[in-house]
């Protein structure tokens, strides 16, 4: 198989109408040099629309899932729960998100990618819009909903990525990718403030979750009509090269030979790790520490004074801006001078985090405004990875591995970073409280969240091992020449290939 006919092995039911076609004649006349189709038998315009949609659904994803976080403080009233049994609202969600992650990156890898999305998100629209009317005597079935909402999540996250990957390449690639994560911080703030400002317009935190189902609804239908499927691999293949499907274990084992990949991923592990903690504990630290202060009233009847979500949501929105934007033009400026100049933006901005994090925390009982200012700082850092880390995937990974790479990616960050740190600060809070006052709900947890300032300069030291390698692994799959490896079966059992991904990872 060509390298410019990579998807002649999807089966007729999965295929797209339009993938593989030629250039579209306007009526009788020529194809018009601006409709033109590069070899990604998808036209420019086509293009920019497809990563519009994509960049919608992403916010829309953010969004959903912190809107909780947003109510938390009348989610842990309404339902009489504390701090270790609230993380598990995140906890769930991650973990099925997580082990779902290889299935839609086998998926993604071998069908048609918009059909595998458009299924995902109508799911996540009506379980999220079926978790609005639960009773507070069924914490248990909130949680079950909140674990289903990342069946969803886990058909689009791993694949979005790759689509925008088969579109462009090089520069054009990393704009685009840096538009697609803007969405991330953006959605993510988005899901503070429409929460708490809608519970405080109802007076109830369930309406909070009423908005994002029929958000879901439309983007099922932009993603019918307007994205259209790229060819894999296509615009970026040279002529004299192979780009055949290999065994799932086959992929599997050279993403694990791949150091570059196996580093940013433990690296981008700890960025997952912090902002999983910050994004559900921080709007409640924050309230807490008005109340040890004096500032705020203790939260004694519903609706809770949300302020604080709307405040940090509107810091997450304006610092994720500009921690992808900085970090994107960071990189492209040091990459005159260096070929290493992704990871090392990775690892400057985690290690400029840490410390900004740490005297938020530190100062909170001190000064709510050095607490905006540190915080503020702190994400900005941050932020600097998202996009960048993305596109170092995309380059030392093939393209007919992105999806299991991807795959991977999500499964192990989210393993041994956001499905993990939210419980464990609540835990750790937990642990530390001597009592139930006051002062050592705000203590307990302001002592639970400085770990993530330690954890966030193991990951800059990640970043830096990757800078090691990266240039090598870039040249190697840039020039890949298949040899000796066999071709995938379309009979090959899609479940063997998943318990064995989820086995090996275990061990």
């Amino acid at each position: 198989m060509s390298g410019t006919d990579v998807s002649s092995d999807t089966t007729p039911f999965f295929s797209d109408d339009n993938e593989g076609e030629g250039p579209t004649c306007n009526g009788v006349g020529s194809p018009q040099p601006e409709e033109e189709e590069s070899a990604s038998g998808v036209s420019d315009k086509r293009a920019k629309l497809t990563v519009a949609v994509l960049c919608y659904i992403n916010l829309l994803n953010y969004m959903d899932r912190f809107t909780v976080a947003g109510v938390l403080p009348d989610i842990e009233l309404f339902f009489r729960i504390g701090d270790g049994t609230s993380g598990l609202l995140q906890t769930v969600f991650i973990c099925s998100y997580m082990f779902l992650a290889p299935l839609f990156g086998y998926l993604g890898d071998r069908y048609n990618r918009k059909l595998i999305m458009c299924v995902g998100i109508f799911f996540w629209s009506v379980v999220t819009l079926a978790s609005s009317f639960i009773g507070k005597d069924h914490f248990w079935a909130l949680l079950l909903t909140r674990g289903l909402v990342g069946v969803g999540e886990a058909s689009y996250s791993t694949i979005a990525p790759t689509i925008i990957a088969d579109l462009f390449i090089k520069e054009k690639r990393t704009n685009m990718l840096s538009i697609f994560y803007f969405a991330i911080p953006v959605g993510s703030g988005l899901g503070y403030i429409v929460g708490s400002k809608v519970d405080d317009v109802a007076g109830d935190w369930h309406w909070a979750l009423r908005v994002t189902p029929g958000l879901g609804l439309l983007a099922v239908i932009l993603l019918l009509f307007v994205v259209q499927e790229p060819k894999r691999g296509a615009i970026e293949a040279h002529p004299e090269h192979t780009l055949h499907r290999t065994s799932w274990l086959a992929d599997i084992k050279a993403l694990c030979r791949n150091p570059s990949f196996v580093l940013s991923t433990f690296g981008f592990t700890t960025v997952a790790f912090v902002t999983g903690s910050l994004a559900l504990w921080a709007p409640a630290f924050l309230f807490r520490a008005g109340v040890f202060t004096g500032e705020k009233q203790p939260c004694l009847k519903a609706p809770c004074d949300n302020s604080d979500s709307l405040i940090f949501g509107i810091i997450t929105v304006v610092t994720g801006i500009l921690g992808v934007a900085s970090g994107v033009q960071a990189s492209k400026k040091l990459r005159i001078k260096t070929p290493r100049a992704d990871p090392l933006v990775c690892a400057a901005g985690l290690l400029l985090a840490a410390p900004f994090l740490y005297l938020s925390i530190v100062f909170a009982q001190a000064s709510t405004a050095a607490t905006y200012v540190f915080i503020f700082l702190g994400e900005t850092f941050l932020s600097m990875n998202w996009a960048i880390v993305a596109d170092i995937l995309l380059y030392v990974v093939i393209p007919t591995r992105r999806s299991t790479a991807e795959a991977f990616q999500i499964v192990l960050s989210h393993l041994l970073g956001d499905a993990i740190s939210p419980y464990l600060i609540g835990v750790v809070s937990d642990s530390i409280k001597k009592s139930d006052s006051y002062m050592w709900e705000f203590r307990s947890l302001q002592m639970s969240l400085l770990l993530c300032s330690f954890v966030a300069v193991g990951g800059g030291a990640f970043f830096l091992a990757t800078a090691i390698f990266i240039e090598k692994d870039r040249h190697l799959a840039e020039n890949y020449m298949p040899s000796g490896e066999r071709r995938h079966s379309r009979k090959s059992s899609l479940f063997d290939c998943y318990f064995s991904f989820l086995y090996l990872y275990a061990y």
